[in-house]
């Protein structure tokens, strides 16, 4: 305790340049933050073991389809425009092929001697659509910024669709939607703040010094190589809902202490104590349970847990460091913008709990039950293009594939090249009749029964075959990732490993339902982890079995009774807002604390809780509602529902 004394007055000592360095260091955090890579791939955090996802490194490597886009061209177009048009995609860097119909007829193939999958696949309802295959992958940087490229070629008489497309809408729109998140949360938390703290200046001085963490920790992120853009789009906004309580408990410790100690650097350096002292077991616990998120399989977890996990530690650094130093140099400021406190002692509230825990206890037993079967019965959604707005220009293209070509989804199947024509010919055709699939697409298929190899361009025939491998491109009516999808991927698999035992799937498809299997039993084992990660820990914090379990009981109470909200109104949430976070481990673990250091202080249990709470339930209820105002506000304002969804159940 001495030590973390002289931790305190060293940081009042030295506020002035404590306050320097930390402005010096955001030039290097702005930096980082500007060369950070954002990835757009949710399908590129499956492991690398997974054999669709080997499946899509051949398709990168050894096809140069590291992804695709279908641009939907009007038949009114001239075919000497489309031509010219074609040559400029191909000048594009990250553009591998661009095929049309005139590079499938070529100059010797009439029209009529295509089979009539072929005939249908290339005109459809005064359309035709024109395939752009990119070398790189679905999400690379490269490849979405070929799609603005793309874009601004065929202009706004074409239509760009495919999951690449999808992508780089989800950029463009999160690059307009994230300033306004951070400036939503501010005002929302500077609102709150003014009402419950007693100064208009404390909720600047707050914001402002975890505005500061905030950069800091988005600025490391340079380290990680890359963060996806779920990640960047919520970390700012959790950051701020888990590291606000820390602020908060520090300047109502200072408070506290300049009434009983009248000197104002002394009454700092005991709150930096006892602030440090209570939050070392909360954060570490916040810390521990976003690491859990580490085990998943999807590493879309890791992304998430150890930005999180950094910036709670960044956070609670920056809370008994620079924080004080600007509540110290800004002290004048405060006294003079004092008013009086709107908030309530909640003293009837406090004798309420106290004097009828009983009665608490029958209810939670009571609504245990319900919540429980509630969160057993959330509905999840995992295909995120469903969480877009109609009017993002790749909803619009990919629904009019959807109309008229009937193309919903596709799946690839890469065989050996060797495998016989008959062979592949009974293989497709028991694809063919299976419900849900709608075409197929091969060199067997392009061939027919009129067309010769030899007729075929060389850049067609390179897209269906190598040396290795040939290609099958289905086409399914089903979503992706929904059951139906699911099952249709499994009978399709069954079918060509009859026929071939080395045969991979890939594709979006296939790649969803992998991240359907993968997801759910990844979230399934990281709530397991961190709740098991979390008791160890509180068990050394408060060197009792007890306890542990009591916080367990009530933190997972907690998070099942949010869950099942969504399960009794039935709304279905996208898949990774499932992700249970919870934040509120804080508020229990600092309000245990001192209901245990008043036992120590010989208070009897009735006394030792009622104080318990009269000193932290200011604190607890200012911090949740600036949590509340901050994800309230982004999921009001988002138009990508998956981040809404994420900010609601937070």
């Amino acid at each position: 305790m001495i030590k973390v004394q002289k931790f305190g007055e060293f940081i009042v000592n030295h506020r002035r340049l404590i306050i320097i360095i930390c402005l010096l260091l955001l030039i290097p955090s702005i930096i980082g933050i500007k060369a950070t890579k954002i990835n757009y791939d949710i399908l590129s955090y499956l492991p690398d073991t997974v054999d669709t996802v080997k499946g899509q490194n051949i398709l990168t490597d050894e096809f140069g389809v590291g992804s695709y886009s279908i641009v939907i061209i009007d038949n009114k177009m001239k075919d000497k425009d489309i031509l010219k048009m074609e040559d400029k995609i191909k000048e594009i860097d990250a553009v591998d092929k661009v095929i049309s119909k005139s590079d499938i007829l070529g100059t010797s193939i009439p029209e009529e001697m295509l089979p009539d999958d072929v005939k249908e696949a290339i005109n459809k309802d005064g359309t035709t659509p024109i395939l752009v295959t990119f070398k790189t992958g679905m999400a690379a940087g490269e490849t979405l910024d070929a799609i603005d490229d793309l874009r601004d070629i065929v202009g706004d008489s074409c239509k760009v669709s495919g999951i690449s497309a999808t992508s780089d809408d989800i950029r463009i729109l999160l690059d307009q939607e994230m300033s306004v998140y951070v400036v939503v949360a501010s005002i929302f938390c500077i609102i709150v703040l003014m009402i419950a703290l007693d100064s208009y200046g404390v909720p600047l001085i707050i914001l402002g010094g975890i505005g500061i963490a905030i950069l800091y920790n988005m600025g490391t992120n340079i380290v990680l190589g890359q963060i996806s853009y779920i990640t960047k789009a919520i970390a700012t906004v959790l950051q701020l809902g888990v590291t606000m309580d820390f602020s908060i408990f520090l300047y109502h410790s200072y408070q506290r202490q300049k009434e009983i100690l009248g000197d104002k650097n002394k009454a700092m350096a005991t709150a930096i104590k006892e602030t440090l002292v209570s939050i070392v077991g909360s954060s570490t616990t916040t810390i521990a349970g976003f690491l859990a998120l580490c085990t998943m399989s999807l590493t879309l977890g890791t992304d998430i847990g150890l930005v999180m996990a950094k910036g709670v530690l960044i956070g609670v650094i920056t809370t008994v460091t620079l924080l004080p130093s600007l509540l110290l140099a800004f002290d004048k400021v405060i006294e003079k913008t004092k008013h009086k406190e709107l908030l309530p002692e909640f003293k009837k509230f406090t004798n309420f709990i106290v004097n009828h825990y009983k009665a608490m206890i029958v209810v939670f037993l009571l609504l245990l039950a319900p919540a429980i079967y509630g969160n057993n019965n959330v509905k999840v959604y995992y295909n995120l293009n469903k969480s877009l707005p109609d009017t993002l220009q790749s909803v619009s293209a990919n629904k009019e594939l959807q109309e008229k070509f009937n193309m919903v989804s596709t799946q690839m199947v890469l065989v050996n090249k060797d495998m016989k024509a008959d062979t592949a010919k009974q293989m497709i055709n028991e694809i063919k009749d299976l419900d849900g699939v709608d075409g197929v697409i091969g060199l067997q298929e392009l061939l027919g029964d009129n067309i010769s190899k030899e007729m075929i361009p060389d850049d067609i025939l390179s897209i269906f075959e190598n040396d290795k491998y040939q290609l099958l491109i289905i086409n399914s009516t089903y979503e992706n990732a929904t059951d139906e999808s699911n099952a249709l991927i499994q009978k399709v698999n069954e079918i060509v490993s009859k026929y071939d035992e080395n045969a991979i799937m890939a594709g979006e498809g296939p790649l969803m339902n992998d991240l359907v299997k993968i997801a759910d039993h990844d979230f399934n084992s990281v709530n397991v982890t961190s709740a098991v990660v979390i008791f160890v820990i509180m068990i050394f914090v408060f060197k009792s079995i007890s306890l542990p379990v009591i916080l367990i009981a009530v933190i997972e109470f907690a998070i099942f009774a949010n869950m099942s909200f969504t399960s009794y109104f039935g709304t279905v949430i996208p898949f990774i807002a499932s992700i249970q976070l919870g934040a509120t481990v804080d508020y229990a673990i600092l309000m245990t604390n001192k209901y245990v250091q008043n036992r120590k202080d010989g208070l009897v249990p009735k006394e030792a809780m009622r104080l318990s709470l009269q000193d932290s339930i200011k604190s607890v209820i200012v911090s949740a509602f600036c949590f509340f105002a901050a994800t309230c506000g982004v999921s009001l304002f988002s138009n990508i529902e998956m981040i809404g969804s994420i900010c609601t159940l937070i």
